[in-house]
C-alpha cells in the first residue's frame, strides 16, 4: 500500500519530569482530543548507506531526504506483521510509501541477511533498488506510544516516552539485549495535512514547550556512537 498525502510534523521534545504536564494539557484542550487507538509499542529497524547518507543527509538539512525502516508493533522480540516503511521529504512536508508484510519472525538470533532478503524479494522493483541501497541494519529503537486526534479528525498528536536504543551496526545477528545509553526524553509529535495549517498552529498554541528538530533515528545514531551533541 502506498500513501502519497503531503503532511506535516512539528515534535516538541522535553524531559520526562514534564510528561504528566503535557497530558494534562492534552486532556484539557479546547480540541477536544480522543484516543482513537490504544496505547502501544513501536519497534524500528532503521536502514542506512553504509556511508551513513540517511544521517548525514537529515545532520545538513537535505531539503529532498529518504528514510528506510521496518515497523512493527508489541513485543520487541517477535515481529508480527511488520511493514517497510520509506519516509520521504521534500522541504518542510512528507509522505510515505508503505508496504505490509505478513509474516511472522523471531529477533533472538535473527541472521539480518536472511531477513532483508526476505523483505527485498517481496518488493516491487522501483522499491526494491531503493531498500538494496541501504543495504546496513544500523539500529533498532523502541518506544511506547500514546495516540491522540482532535474532535474534528484535523490534528493528530503522539506522545512517546520510555525510549531505548539497540545498535546493529555491522553485526551478522539481531542485538536486543545490549542496549546504548539515550536521554529519557518526551517526544510529541504533532501531525496534519498542510491545507489544514492554520488549523494545528492555533492547536498547539499554549503548548508549554517549544518545538525543536528532532530526529529519533540521529538521536539513536548519536546514542550508538556516543556523540551527544546533538541530543535535545
Amino acid at each position: 500500500m502506498q500513501n502519497h498525502n503531503l503532511r506535516r510534523e512539528i515534535k516538541f521534545v522535553t524531559r520526562d519530569i514534564q510528561y504528566f504536564n503535557l497530558l494534562r494539557w492534552v486532556r484539557l484542550h479546547p480540541a477536544m482530543f480522543s484516543k482513537p487507538y490504544s496505547d502501544r509499542w513501536v519497534n524500528n529497524v532503521y536502514y542506512d548507506t553504509y556511508d551513513y547518507h540517511s544521517y548525514t543527509g537529515n545532520l545538513s538539512g537535505e531539503s529532498q531526504r529518504s528514510k528506510i525502516r521496518f515497523r512493527w508493533y508489541g513485543k520487541l522480540h517477535q515481529i508480527e506483521n511488520g511493514t517497510l516503511e520509506v519516509k520521504m521529504k521534500r522541504n518542510s512536508f512528507g509522505w510515505k510509501i508503505n508496504h505490509a508484510f505478513p509474516l511472522s519472525y523471531s529477533l533472538k538470533n535473527l541472521m539480518w541477511k536472511d531477513f532483508t532478503k526476505k523483505i527485498s524479494d517481496q518488493l516491487p522493483d522501483k522499491d526494491r533498488e531503493l531498500f538494496l541501497s541501504h543495504p546496513m541494519p544500523t539500529i533498532i529503537n523502541r518506544y511506547h506510544r500514546e495516540y491522540f486526534i482532535s474532535h474534528d479528525k484535523k490534528v493528530r498528536l503522539t506522545i512517546d516516552t520510555k525510549q531505548s536504543v539497540f545498535d546493529q551496526r555491522y553485526k551478522s545477528v539481531a542485538n536486543i539485549t545490549n542496549k546504548s545509553f539515550i536521554p529519557d526524553n518526551v517526544v510529541i509529535e504533532v501531525k496534519f495535512d498542510r491545507q489544514h495549517y492554520d488549523t494545528a498552529m492555533k492547536v498547539i498554541r499554549g503548548l508549554p514547550i517549544r518545538s525543536s528538530r528532532n530526529s529519533k533515528y540521529m538521536n539513536s545514531i548519536n546514542a550508538v556512537t556516543g556523540n551527544s551533541s546533538l541530543f535535545p
